[in-house]
């Protein structure tokens, strides 16, 4: 059950089951049967919308240089306001070695390692990840989750919450898995809602090996990155979306387009669909990204090295 099924589920005038307990049966906290999240303000709305942009053009902005970019822009920020944002964002820096980030995993949860070093990727379904990325709106904004096969690009489940709760991530992956395909290697990065009991016991139940980030190291999920990059510049900065059913439908429309007709360079000029479906040799030299955590040598690979693999 989703947490929008189990709060729809309490009742709060049951003769003789009390609220508490009915929390305590679904399996959630009874505090969050009253949650409801807080707008924020017009000045904070504007500097995440200012932050999301230049976040594509600069990800190796951590807090201290994007509160100075937003000094130099005319905005009397300090590091702390900035931080808060972006951990609220979901935005992670790209940053070659170990650094504290937004991306907290959840303390009671079991953490995996990293598989996919060095790993060669020759086939749709062996590696899939998931990411979690911020979608403006007219009004607040929006959560979005995809699921994306590595060897093909294509998009095999998504979807968007107005909330960080885990449930709209596990959603994704039940659905990703009805379709009778599952992959060998599931990749995340450490945030709470990927290393939930919840998230990772469908994976387990499906015996699909887990592998997780490093803790600061946005180029182990680098393919998803991309994905959000891709869906920003040509679906959501195209639009101003009034509402969640806006959202919703444009970004339903924009994926069907990206999976069956957007032509990746990448992949010999063919569509993700035409590649997952039907693959015909590999159509790049593909493995798994690794950069060097910078721990040994001050020497690090080119950006676009990086960003090409």
């Amino acid at each position: 059950m989703t947490l929008k099924e189990k709060r729809e589920a309490i009742e709060p005038r049951h003769s003789s089951i009390s609220v508490s307990r009915q929390c305590e049966l679904l399996g959630m906290v009874r505090s969050s049967l009253y949650y409801t999240a807080s707008p924020e303000n017009d000045g904070n709305e504007e500097l995440m919308r200012k932050i999301d942009q230049q976040y594509l053009e600069t990800p190796f902005y951590g807090v201290e240089k994007m509160t100075l970019w937003l000094r130099d822009q005319g905005y009397a920020v300090n590091r702390k306001r900035i931080r808060r944002l972006m951990r609220q964002m979901g935005l992670e820096v790209i940053y070659p070695r170990p650094k504290c980030t937004g991306s907290s995993p959840a303390k009671a949860f079991r953490k995996y390692p990293y598989l996919l070093k060095g790993v060669k990727v020759t086939r749709p379904d062996q590696v899939w990840s998931a990411d979690i990325t911020y979608v403006r709106m007219a009004r607040g904004w929006v959560y979005l989750t995809a699921i994306i096969d590595w060897y093909s690009r294509y998009v095999v489940g998504w979807e968007i919450s107005i909330t960080l709760e885990s449930d709209f991530c596990v959603s994704t992956l039940k659905q990703a898995l009805s379709q009778k395909r599952r992959p060998a290697i599931f990749n995340t990065d450490q945030g709470c809602q990927f290393t939930s009991q919840d998230f990772t016991g469908v994976l387990e139940q499906h015996g699909i090996e887990v592998s997780m980030d490093g803790k600061g190291r946005a180029f182990d999920n680098i393919f998803s990155e991309r994905l959000w990059r891709t869906v920003k510049v040509e679906e959501v900065y195209l639009r101003d979306y009034q509402t969640v059913a806006e959202a919703t439908y444009y970004l339903d429309r924009y994926f069907k387009f990206y999976n069956h007709k957007r032509f990746h360079q990448a992949l010999d000029y063919r569509t993700p669909a035409q590649v997952y479906n039907h693959p015909v040799g590999t159509p790049v030299a593909l493995r798994a990204p690794f950069i060097p955590t910078g721990q040994k040598t001050k020497t690090y690979p080119p950006m676009n090295t990086i960003i090409s693999v």
